[in-house]
């Protein structure tokens, strides 16, 4: 690994999490979360429910892609994800990767699945 590469992920040491409220709640008690020192106060994960605005999902998923150096991987919920499917499928950067997890009212589907599309059209699937 070069140590452009080695620096790029060294302070991302945190998990970041987009999802509904059990998903998030599972990972909160898993020990993901964090809340950054006073007084900005910014927290790493964002609940969705049926009354979250698509512009609030986006603006997390900003924060936690772009304006975070310490956030190395983004979990969000593939349901949650279909809601600004435009800024995932268009997100290319290595850090932090964005992983689509299922959720318990919502499987998973891999033909939805940014990452693995992205792997089938490099092997020409």
């Amino acid at each position: 690994m070069s140590a452009a590469a080695a620096a790029a992920h060294k302070d991302r040491e945190f998990l970041a999490v987009i999802g509904d409220e059990d998903s998030v709640t599972g990972l909160l008690l898993a020990g993901v979360g964090h809340v950054t020192p006073a007084p900005d106060s910014q927290k790493n994960f964002l609940v969705v429910d049926a009354k979250t605005e698509t512009a609030d999902i986006e603006a997390a998923f900003q924060r936690f892609t772009t304006e975070r150096k310490d956030i190395g991987i983004l979990l969000i919920n593939q349901h949650v994800a279909e809601r600004i499917r435009h800024r995932v499928d268009t997100y290319t950067a290595a850090f932090p990767a964005v992983l689509e997890i299922p959720s318990k009212e919502h499987p998973y589907d891999p033909e939805k699945d940014s990452v693995l599309r992205r792997v089938r059209r490099l092997f020409g699937e």
